[in-house]
Order: structure tokens, then sequence, then C-alpha cells
């Protein structure tokens, strides 16, 4: 009787150190995947001042070609603000949304002048512009693929059973509005 209340005492033990063990790799894990989401995000943010810092340059050598757009500059300086002024994902997201717009119509204001398009540093500043956005959509799958495998992490049972109770709670993904940089291009002939 005594070696059947050992052996039931060494596995209540044993499950009870196995589950402690996997509730610390599971904790660890999730730590692990928010802290990889959370610095991803910073790589968009490091992409995004890149951009914003460009735009005044752009503007400039725009504007003296240009002047009486003064319509197309003020939004593009306003977007640009409110962008910079963004904090959370949701925030940026819809503002730098709203600064893509206004760079467009900026550029399209920009196709209006040939003699602008031949200027080296106009073409520069436009080529450096494209890069960024290419790094900042790079930046951004990067980071929505991080948040979708945190998300997972946290919606997955078991682990979803303990994740709210730790604090951990669901990331929002960094998407590209709809209608501006989804949109099929009409061709015409």
């Amino acid at each position: 009787m005594l070696t059947i209340l050992i052996t039931f005492l060494i596995i209540l033990i044993a499950c009870l150190v196995l589950g402690a063990l996997w509730l610390i790799f599971a904790y660890n894990g999730l730590v692990a995947l928010k802290n990889r989401a959370d610095e991803a995000f910073s790589d968009i943010d490091v992409q995004l001042k890149r951009r914003h810092d460009l735009i005044p340059n752009l503007i400039e050598t725009v504007k003296g070609y240009a002047s009486h757009e003064r319509e197309v500059f003020e939004r593009v300086t306003r977007a640009r603000a409110m962008a910079m002024e963004a904090t959370g994902i949701k925030e940026k997201n819809a503002t730098e949304n709203i600064l893509s717009g206004a760079l467009k119509s900026l550029f399209a204001v920009a196709e209006n002048y040939p003699d602008l398009k031949a200027i080296s540093s106009f073409t520069q500043l436009q080529e450096e512009l494209t890069d960024t956005e290419n790094k900042i959509e790079a930046a951004r799958r990067f980071y929505n693929g991080n948040v979708r495998d945190y998300n997972i992490k946290l919606e997955v049972f078991p682990t979803n059973l303990f994740a709210n109770m730790f604090g951990f709670s669901k990331k929002e993904f960094f998407e590209i509005e709809e209608k501006t940089d989804r949109a099929v291009p009409e061709v015409k002939f």
C-alpha cells in the first residue's frame, strides 16, 4: 500500500513538473513571438521615417516648377504631418495610406512638367522614394508574418487557455488600403 502511495506521489509530482515546464516554454515562446513582432514594427517605423524625410525635398523640387499647384503641396504636407504624429498600428496604417494617396497626386502633377522629370535631383528623389516604398512593403510583409505567427500561437489550444491571464493579446496587421494600393489599373487604348 505504501509503494502505491509513493508511486502515485511520484507520478503526481512528475505531472506537475512537466506541466510547469510546458507552461514556462509556452510563455517564453509567446514572449519571443511578441518581441519579434514588435521588432518588425520598428523596422516599418525606420522606413516610414526615411519616407517622411524624403518628402520635403521632393516637394521643394516640384514647387520650383509647379508653384501654382499649392493645394497638392499642402495636402502632401498635411498628410506627412499626420503620419509623423500617428501612434499605434491602426492610426499609422490609416495616415500612411492617406500620405500614399497624396504622394500619388504629387507625382501626377509632376507628370505634367517634362522639364521637371529631366532634373537629376527630382529623378534621384523619385528613385529613393520608390526604393523606400519597396522597403516599407518588405517590412510590412515581415511584420505581418510575425504577427500572424504570434496570433496563431495565442489562438491554439492549450496556449489560448492561459495567454490572456498573462496579458498577451492579439496584434493588428499593418495592411494597405484596398482602394489605393490594390486597385487594378484601368488600361485604355
